[in-house]
């Protein structure tokens, strides 16, 4: 899959190609259907399929200070559409130019002068051009006059004992911030991952035999409510395998302890390595328990036992539903 920086690396004697466009933060199971269907349709024409994306968030560009907890760095995202079968993964760099651009605009000068659009797959809900002015409607009708389809689909939904869940970003969000790492995962098609840099912290889980990698993670990660989780522990070794280890991890700011800094700290199981320096990755596949204040660091680490073999029984229950 090639991977663009703005439409500059479009390369030369560029042909036509499917176009499917969105922030596709999380490539959730909403997302996987309409790029599944964008692939489809391109290969059907014997086109590149393109996935157009935009960074910065916009709506951080058009309301700063309004970035959504982000699902997915911009490098995962590249993977994830990568294993859908995408042929280009290109990035729209999101400025205060490009959002004053009106919706007829975009269209003419990216989808048609550029990119040479056949077909573009969107969401129903798709809106484009300056102020969000633009619509599916209004896309089909630029469509026809251009030479281009396009296909508005329909958001994945589900009924639960709750009532209908639409699948969303927003949705997922909220299923993280709540610390219902499980219902996020079932929206996403796999676990919420969390990415960072091992740094130094205090020490002070070695001193009580549970020596922690503490994750300095993206400025708008979303990062879930605070808890005890069951994760696995991704990390490349010196030849670039990545290892899943178990972990159980430590989301808030250490009562027990007075703690005031928010922290996201793993306890890898069955080894004893120094991660430091190292990039990372957690997988967050249950939630154990709540974060609680003990009134001594003996109850605490009693407690930390029972979280381990409450990680272990989770993670053989997951791998063995797999």
């Amino acid at each position: 899959m090639e991977r663009w920086r703005g439409l500059e690396s479009l390369p030369g004697g560029w042909g036509r190609c499917v176009v499917t466009i969105g922030v596709f933060d999380g490539v959730h199971r909403g997302h996987q259907q309409l790029i599944g269907r964008a692939v489809r349709l391109a290969h059907e024409r014997g086109l590149p399929c393109v996935v157009m994306t935009f960074d910065p968030h916009p709506s951080e560009v058009v309301r700063p200070g309004s970035h959504p907890a982000q699902l997915t760095t911009l490098r995962r995202r590249a993977e994830l559409v990568e294993e859908l079968g995408v042929d280009v993964f290109c990035v729209l760099p999101f400025t205060l130019e490009l959002s004053r651009v009106p919706a007829d605009e975009f269209v003419h000068e990216i989808l048609v002068e550029q990119l040479h659009a056949a077909a573009v797959v969107v969401g129903e809900n798709f809106a484009f051009g300056y102020k969000a002015a633009g619509n599916v409607d209004l896309l089909r009708r630029l469509g026809q006059r251009f030479g281009f389809t396009v296909e508005g689909a329909t958001l994945i939904s589900e009924r639960t004992a709750t009532g209908e869940i639409t699948f969303s970003s927003t949705y997922i969000r909220s299923c993280i911030d709540a610390g219902d790492v499980a219902a996020a995962a079932e929206a996403l098609g796999r676990p919420h991952r969390l990415e960072g840099i091992v740094v130094r912290g205090d020490s002070r889980g070695r001193e009580l035999g549970f020596p922690t990698a503490n994750l300095s993670t993206p400025r708008f990660a979303a990062v879930p409510a605070d808890g005890i989780y069951a994760c696995r522990f991704l990390h490349a070794d010196a030849d670039g395998v990545t290892r899943s280890l178990q972990a159980a991890v430590s989301v808030g700011t250490n009562p027990t302890f007075s703690g005031r800094e928010r922290r996201v700290e793993a306890y890898v199981l069955d080894i004893d390595e120094d991660f430091y320096g190292e990039r990372v990755a957690l997988d967050f596949v249950a939630r154990i328990r709540e974060m609680q204040r003990f009134d001594s660091p003996a109850e605490l680490v009693e407690e930390m036992h029972r979280d381990v073999e409450h990680t272990r029984e989770l993670l053989a229950a997951d791998a063995e539903g797999k």
